[in-house]
């Protein structure tokens, strides 16, 4: 069946493309701020192809269009697709890329129109080398959507609010001393930041101009004596106006980054060319040099101090309460034979964090997928397709709080009435690579991509394997998602992803049986020194301090393919979720908790 919305919209793109004389467009899953998730003004590739996944580009020629996406996304994309005439590209490490498959349908003289507001700085220098070998011309000024898009939302514009006492370290000011130290240890002038994370962390300020994360839309510019925060006023309030003036922040309107950048002469410019688009340094002068590295400001707040991990901890209680009442909630209701949907299993289980202390939001939209669902390892219920829980099978939710005190995210995979023995198979294997990362010790500085072999060995030696990665860095009261460090061997191993005392980092192996179901276990844990520093010879070593308290499903393990180290490591888990939530549930809810952490 056509999907005549989506044909239409690319008809009348490609009208404005002819009048352009533009031979190829493309829209990216990105703004200005390089953001994993963006504001709906910046959904352009979603508007245009209706695939709703949160990674992916849409190229558009004359006459052909595809969406490139990663495993997380196939199932999804190729539905969505559907109909719409846009081929799907399976996207791998060996697999052609967008940007070489293009190139291969262009001929010389002809172009390529992108937003530059959506183009890394690092990948607009790679695009334009590639294009110049072969004669192409790139566009990057003109935003040709918005001939197309003529509903399209306004940018967000939220008030902002003080993340402050007695949840922060550090004030805004001592960060900066910080970062004006590593700049002139760097020997540069000037420090542009347009990662709204960073930017949120340096000021010690939030906002919700991004679904699930509480950062706001701006820039924020660092000279030797001053620092600049380009923001829309009207997020601001005379509380925050004092704030910032007593930070020494000066304010400039959004739209004026430009015109900074473009004032500057002579001078040597700190950027992370990964995290700044070629549309906010396109007025930059030949003179004014640039210096790219990561942000400093990236490492410095992975590392949680001491205070930050007790608050992430207290965070982690009250999120374990509300998923004890949640999955004891769920339990009753199945053995009662009432009938829900994974909208239910959405609503339930955000209703149940909504009333704890310190909740803002919930830190991503909830995956809660039943059976075949639950292979879509980025799948989302929605009012037109979702399933009942009806029969037997496995549900799994994946699912996450914002917090004042902290960032969560987890995923349990239960049982709904029978299982089968490939499933319990299926989730003991998962939890023998949960419990073999969650178990290491390593020394710190190691590249955390070289860690990844040790959950994946128990499913390489039954030839499986998983097409994500094994877990990401998680903010502080800031993206579910956080860098630098990186738990997949998909990723490169280099000094930005090493990892140090005090990052929080996600275990997540997974196994997905596409049409039937999938496993995947979760939770978040602290890198901790594993004893004295004068006590190790080689230097200082860490371990995985788990921070998240739920129970694990004993109904889907096989005990006997444990080994008792495995078996140790589950039942001292299960005794810390006992102990520490129980004296917080109800009579029903601490009879449940005692069950599902029985010895096993």
């Amino acid at each position: 069946m056509q999907n005549n919305t989506i044909l239409s919209r690319l008809e009348q793109l490609r009208e404005i493309m002819k009048i352009r004389e533009m031979d190829a467009w493309v829209s990216l899953t990105s703004d200005p701020h390089l953001s994993e998730y963006i504001p709906g003004y910046w959904k352009t590739r979603e508007y245009l192809s209706g695939f709703t996944g949160s990674a992916g580009v849409l190229v558009v020629t004359k006459d052909k269009a595809g969406v490139w996406t990663d495993s997380r996304y196939w199932e999804q994309a190729e539905k969505q697709l559907s109909g719409t005439l846009i081929k799907l590209f399976r996207q791998t490490k060996q697999s052609q890329t967008h940007w070489d498959w293009l190139l291969q349908e262009l001929s010389k003289t002809q172009s390529i129109g992108i937003d530059g507001n959506t183009l890394s700085y690092a990948d607009y220098i790679t695009l334009k080398q590639k294009v110049d070998h072969k004669g192409i011309d790139l566009r990057l000024d003109e935003d040709i959507i918005q001939s197309v898009w003529h509903d399209r939302p306004a940018l967000p514009n939220n008030p902002i609010y003080i993340h402050g006492s007695p949840f922060v370290s550090l004030t805004c000011q001592e960060k900066i001393v910080t970062l004006r130290k590593l700049m002139r240890d760097r020997k540069v002038d000037y420090h542009l930041i347009s990662s709204l994370d960073d930017i949120a962390w340096i000021t010690n300020l939030r906002g919700s101009d991004v679904d699930y994360n509480p950062v706001f839309l701006s820039h924020l510019l660092i000279t030797s004596d001053e620092v600049i925060l380009f923001i829309d006023t009207k997020k601001m309030d005379t509380q925050i106006s004092h704030y910032l003036n007593s930070q020494e922040i000066k304010v400039l309107d959004y739209a004026h980054v430009n015109e900074a950048i473009a004032k500057l002469d002579y001078a040597k410019l700190l950027i992370d060319e990964h995290k700044v688009a070629y549309g906010t340094l396109v007025k930059k002068k030949h003179t004014t040099q640039l210096d790219v590295a990561m942000n400093p400001s990236t490492l410095l707040k992975s590392k949680k101090t001491p205070l930050e991990l007790k608050h992430i901890k207290e965070a982690m209680l009250q999120d374990g309460i509300a998923l004890c009442q949640f999955f004891c909630w769920l339990d009753k209701t199945i053995q009662d034979k009432k009938i829900i949907s994974e909208l239910d299993i959405d609503e339930e289980l955000s209703n149940r964090r909504k009333k704890q202390d310190n909740f803002v939001s919930l830190s991503f939209n909830t995956i809660a997928g039943f059976n075949a669902n639950s292979a879509l390892p980025h799948y989302a219920a929605t009012k037109d397709s979702y399933s009942l829980l009806k029969g037997n099978g496995v549900l799994l939710v994946d699912s996450g709080g914002q917090y004042l005190n902290g960032t969560t995210d987890i995923t349990r995979v239960v049982a709904i009435n029978q299982v089968t023995g490939a499933q319990k198979r299926d989730f003991t294997l998962v939890l023998k690579s949960h419990i073999a990362m969650a178990n290491l010790i390593y020394p710190e500085g190691i590249p955390m991509p070289l860690l990844d072999v040790m959950a994946r060995a128990p499913l390489w030696q039954e030839h499986l394997d998983f097409g994500h990665g094994t877990g990401h860095g998680v903010g502080y009261f800031l993206n579910v998602h956080e860098g630098p460090q990186v738990l997949s061997c998909y990723s490169n191993v280099s000094e930005k992803t090493k990892v140090y005392e005090g990052m929080v980092t996600s275990i997540e192996p997974g196994l997905y049986r596409p049409g039937k179901w999938g496993i995947r276990i979760e939770n978040l844990a602290a890198s901790v020194a594993h004893r004295p520093p004068n006590e190790d010879e080689y230097g200082k070593f860490l371990f995985f301090d788990v921070l998240t308290l739920c129970p694990i499903d004993r109904r889907l393990i096989t005990a006997y393919a444990l080994t008792e180290t495995e078996k140790s490591w589950l039942n001292r888990y299960h005794d810390k979720v006992r102990n520490t939530l129980f004296k917080y549930l109800n009579s029903d809810e601490r009879a449940w908790l005692e069950w599902a952490t029985q010895v096993i």
